[in-house]
């Protein structure tokens, strides 16, 4: 069983930074793919990025290249998800995930555990 804990929402004005927080605990997941998703109110769960912990294999959703990076700390057991030059389009509540596959990375039905979300608010 994987935990995981997301933290670092906010309120940010547009064209600000944020960074987003993932804690994992419980079952090593040197061997997993983490991803991040977003949801908007009254739309599906979409893909943002994900990382491989063992070759740092990165993806991202072409609404986010260029502005949004994804990391990962070995150590720590946490990954990161640095928000750059957001827009009001980035409002969403912000979901960590852990796939056991690279494959597929960009459906939610790919991913095996999630944390419980926290919400990202960017003001025009």
């Amino acid at each position: 069983q994987v935990q995981l804990v997301e933290s670092g929402g906010g309120l940010v004005q547009a064209g600000g930074s944020l960074r987003l927080s993932c804690a994992a605990s419980g079952r090593t997941i040197i061997n997993y793919a983490m991803g991040w998703f977003r949801q908007a109110p009254g739309k599906e769960r979409e893909f943002v990025a994900a990382i491989t912990w063992s070759l740092s294999n990165t993806d991202y959703s072409d609404s986010v290249k260029g502005r949004f990076t994804i990391s990962r700390d070995g150590a720590k057991n946490t990954v990161y998800l640095q928000m750059n030059s957001v827009k009001p389009d980035d409002t969403a509540v912000y979901y960590c995930a852990a796939s056991r596959t690279w494959y597929n990375r960009h459906g939610p039905n790919a991913y095996d555990y999630w944390g419980q979300g926290t919400q990202v608010t960017v003001s025009s």
